[in-house]
C-alpha cells in the first residue's frame, strides 16, 4: 500500500486537524499552567521577603550599628535569603550582595554577591529606607527560573508526543480505511469483469463497515437477481414469441397462396391480425410490469377504500365465473383503508381473479376478501380448484412460466408476475399457499397509520 494512498484520505487529513487543534490547546494549556505558576511562586517569594523584612525593622534598634548588627547576623546564618544594608552614598554597610541602586518597593535584579558570600544571580526582593540608609531583603529567583524552564521543556516534549501519535494514529486509521475500501474497490472491478457473484466480505464486528458491506451485498444480490430475471426474461420471450410468430408467418405464406379466393384471404388475414394482437397483448403486459417494477408509481399512493377496490373487482367477474359455472363470492371488514394506488390494486386483484377462473373447473367457489389482520389489511383470493404444487408456488411468480396443464390455455405466463410486481411495489410480497383443497394468493398492506414494514413482518 503506497503511502501517497494514506496520506491523501479524508480520515488522514482530519488527524492532521486533530494535531493541529492538539498543539492549540498545548499551548493554552502551557500558557495557563505557566502563568499560574509563575505567579504563585512569585507571590510566596514576596510574602516571604516582607515577612523578613517587617521582623528585622521590628528587631532592630533606632541605631545605625544595631541594624548593621542584626543584618550582619542573618547573612552569616545561609538562610537562602539576600540582605542589603548600605548608607546613602551606596557603601555597603552588611549583607551578603553588592551595593544596589536604592529601589522602594518589590522588584527584580541583577546581583553579585559579597567577598563573604557566593550568591548571585537574579534576586527578587523589596527595599525600604531607614532614615537615610537603604535595606534591602530578597530571595533568588533560581528555582523559578528552573520551574519556568521545566515547565517549558514538559511542554515542548508533550506537544510533540501528542502531535506524533495523532499523526500516527492518523495513518494506522487512514490505511485500515484504505484497506477497507481497497477491498470494496476489488470486489467493484470482479463484478465489472462479469463475476456477479462477488460480494464485499463483511467482518461482522457490528461496524460501520460492516454495515456498508451489507447493504452493498444486498444491492448486489437485487442486481444479480435482476440481470438473472432480464436473461431469463429475453430467453423466455425469444421461446414464446417463436411459435406466434412462427405462425404468423406459415399464415402470410397461406394467403399469398391462396390470394384468387377473397374469403380465404380474408380469413388468413384475420388470424393473422389475432396473432399479432396477442403478440402486442404480451409486450405491453412486459411494459406494464417494467412500468410497476421501476417504482414510478409510488409518488402516486394515497388512501385507498379496499372494500370499493373488490366490490369493483367482484362485480366485473362474477358474469366471466358464472358462465363456466362458478361461484364468486367477496367478503368484507368494515372501512378497509390502506395506502396505495387504487388502479394498481385493482389491476392485482384482477389479475388473481381471472387466474382462478380460467384454472378451476365448473363448480369450484372463489372467494375474494380484504379482512383487517391486527394494524394491517389483507387482500385474499382463494380458490378450491386444482391449486399449485408446493415446488412449483415460488416459480409461477417468474414471467413465462406456466403449469403443464395450462400450456392449452390462452395466455404468456405473466398475470401472476404482474400481480407480484405490484405487490413489491407495495412492499407486500405476494404470499402463494395452499387452501385445502385449491390456492390461496393473499397480500397485506399496512393500514391505521402502521408503516409497511411492520406490515412485512410475520404475524
Amino acid at each position: 500500500m503506497r503511502l501517497r494512498s494514506i496520506y491523501g484520505t479524508s480520515s488522514f487529513r482530519l488527524a492532521l486537524l486533530y494535531a493541529g487543534v492538539t498543539g492549540v490547546s498545548f499551548a493554552l494549556l502551557f500558557a495557563v499552567i505557566f502563568w499560574s505558576t509563575a505567579r504563585f511562586m512569585r507571590h510566596q517569594i514576596d510574602d516571604s521577603v516582607s515577612n523578613e523584612l517587617n521582623e528585622i525593622l521590628s528587631d532592630a534598634p533606632g541605631d545605625v550599628a544595631g541594624m548593621r548588627s542584626i543584618v550582619s547576623g542573618l547573612a552569616r546564618q545561609s538562610s537562602g535569603f539576600a540582605y542589603l544594608f548600605q548608607d546613602a552614598d551606596r557603601h555597603e554597610l552588611a549583607g551578603n550582595i553588592r551595593a544596589l541602586p536604592p529601589q522602594m518597593g518589590v522588584f527584580e535584579v541583577e546581583s553579585e554577591a559579597t567577598e563573604t558570600d557566593r550568591r548571585r544571580g537574579r534576586i527578587r526582593g523589596r527595599g525600604v529606607l531607614v532614615g537615610t540608609n537603604y535595606l534591602f531583603v530578597g530571595w533568588s529567583t533560581h528555582q523559578l527560573h528552573e520551574m519556568e524552564e521545566f515547565i517549558a521543556k514538559a511542554f515542548i516534549w508533550g506537544s510533540a508526543a501528542a502531535i506524533a501519535l495523532a499523526l500516527v494514529g492518523g495513518a494506522i486509521m487512514s490505511g485500515r480505511l484504505v484497506r477497507k475500501i481497497e477491498t470494496v474497490s476489488a470486489t467493484a472491478r470482479n463484478i465489472i469483469q462479469g463475476d456477479l457473484t462477488q460480494r464485499v466480505p463483511v467482518a461482522h464486528v457490528g461496524d460501520e463497515f460492516d454495515r456498508l458491506s451489507l447493504s452493498v451485498n444486498a444491492m448486489l444480490d437485487r442486481i444479480e437477481t435482476l440481470m438473472g430475471d432480464l436473461r431469463q426474461v429475453t430467453t423466455d420471450i425469444a421461446h414464446d414469441l417463436r411459435t406466434p410468430l412462427t405462425r404468423l408467418g406459415q399464415r402470410l405464406e397461406y394467403a399469398t397462396r391462396t390470394a384468387a379466393d377473397p374469403q380465404v384471404l380474408r380469413q388468413t388475414l384475420d388470424a393473422a391480425r389475432r396473432d399479432v394482437d396477442d403478440i402486442l397483448a404480451m409486450f405491453a403486459a412486459l411494459l406494464r410490469i417494467a412500468e410497476v417494477e421501476s417504482g414510478a408509481r409510488r409518488a402516486a399512493f394515497s388512501r385507498v377504500d379496499l372494500g370499493e377496490v373488490v366490490d369493483t373487482v367482484a362485480e366485473v367477474y362474477r358474469g366471466a365465473a358464472e358462465e363456466k359455472g362458478q361461484e364468486l363470492q367477496h367478503h368484507l371488514d368494515s372501512e378497509v383503508i390502506a395506502t396505495g394506488d387504487r388502479d394498481l390494486l385493482v389491476q392485482l386483484l384482477a389479475n388473481l381473479v381471472e387466474n382462478a377462473i380460467r384454472h378451476c373447473p365448473q363448480g369450484s367457489k372463489i372467494e375474494l376478501a380484504a379482512r383487517w389482520q391486527g394494524s394491517w389489511v389483507e387482500l385474499a383470493v382463494s380458490d378450491n380448484g386444482p391449486g399449485i404444487p408446493a415446488q412449483m408456488r415460488a416459480k409461477v411468480l417468474q414471467r413465462f412460466v406456466r403449469l403443464e396443464n395450462s400450456r392449452t390455455s390462452p395466455g404468456y405466463g405473466l398475470g401472476l408476475s404482474l400481480a407480484a410486481a405490484i405487490a413489491q411495489l407495495h412492499d407486500a410480497p405476494l404470499l402463494v399457499a395452499d387452501n385445502g383443497p385449491g390456492l390461496r394468493v393473499s397480500v397485506r398492506l399496512a393500514g391505521r397509520g402502521q408503516s409497511q414494514e411492520a406490515a412485512r413482518l410475520p404475524g
